[in-house]
């Protein structure tokens, strides 16, 4: 009954988000990562072939501007098994890219809520089979706006106009980063401090609900390494959002960049 409630609430949490065409306000819900201090290094892998290499740098360089947050590559693991799973990592956050498939999605951004509601890991992915549309300026638009996800940010426009930041649905070439209105967000969503990190801070992880079981033992048979997609509970031209239960009592939420429909 508890998930169920949870699931309720982050059908209406997405439904609100997402009611205007152009938000001032643009977090996704109340999702943020919980740190006792005003900002916080939030540790990166890297699974992203050289192709992309650059476009992760400069938008982890572009996103660090913000005094809230500090995102830094720590290690790097680009083999083709793990850029096709993108597993979870405890307390941080893994970018892939792969060819996931003619699905109809180019990103997906996938968030661990703990039970306390809060972010403890996130994924960001980048979908290789639509080779024709990911010209130079779109994949930075593209890995931006999936990072922004990750750390707790929506949209500032759905209808396709242009705020000239990566966190819009336009083609603008001025919407490839992160803009002024995007670091106030990121401020305000990260204004008060938490009583606990669920961060990797270093002395062990993020939150306890971490799980070094193999693929599909263990811990890892109820999807932490890898999670369920759950069920969808937004749709609408540019994205979707899908919610699953976590066994320690949180969410997985993903949020679906969808494909153009020219690119379809």
């Amino acid at each position: 009954m508890r998930i169920q409630r949870l699931i309720r609430v982050s059908v209406v949490s997405a439904g609100a988000l997402f009611a205007t065409s152009v938000l001032a306000d643009h977090s996704w819900s109340n999702y943020h990562w919980a740190r006792t201090t005003a900002s916080f290094t939030l540790k990166t892998v890297d699974s992203m072939t050289p192709d992309w290499d650059s476009h992760l740098a400069e938008s982890l360089a572009r996103w660090s501007l913000s005094a809230a947050l500090d995102a830094q590559i720590a290690s790097v693991d680009d083999s083709a098994k793990t850029r096709k799973r993108c597993p979870m990592v405890n307390g941080q956050m893994r970018v892939c890219n792969a060819a996931y498939g003619f699905n109809g999605w180019l990103g997906l951004a996938t968030i661990g809520i703990n039970s306390s509601g809060h972010i403890d890991r996130g994924t960001a992915k980048m979908n290789d089979s639509y080779s024709s549309y990911w010209t130079y300026e779109e994949k930075n638009h593209v890995v931006c706006q999936e990072i922004g996800h990750v750390f707790g940010l929506g949209h500032t426009s759905e209808d396709g106009s242009s705020q000239q930041t990566c966190m819009d649905y336009s083609s603008d070439p001025a919407s490839q980063w992160p803009n002024q209105h995007d670091y106030d967000q990121l401020l305000a969503s990260y204004a008060h401090p938490d009583s606990y990190n669920s961060y990797d801070d270093g002395t062990g992880g993020g939150d306890s609900a971490g799980c070094t079981a193999p693929p599909g033992k263990g811990c890892n048979k109820n999807g932490v390494d890898v999670p369920p997609m759950g069920v969808r509970v937004v749709r609408n031209k540019h994205h979707e959002i899908w919610v699953a239960p976590r066994g320690d009592g949180g969410l997985w939420i993903h949020h679906i960049r969808l494909v153009p429909e020219g690119y379809r």
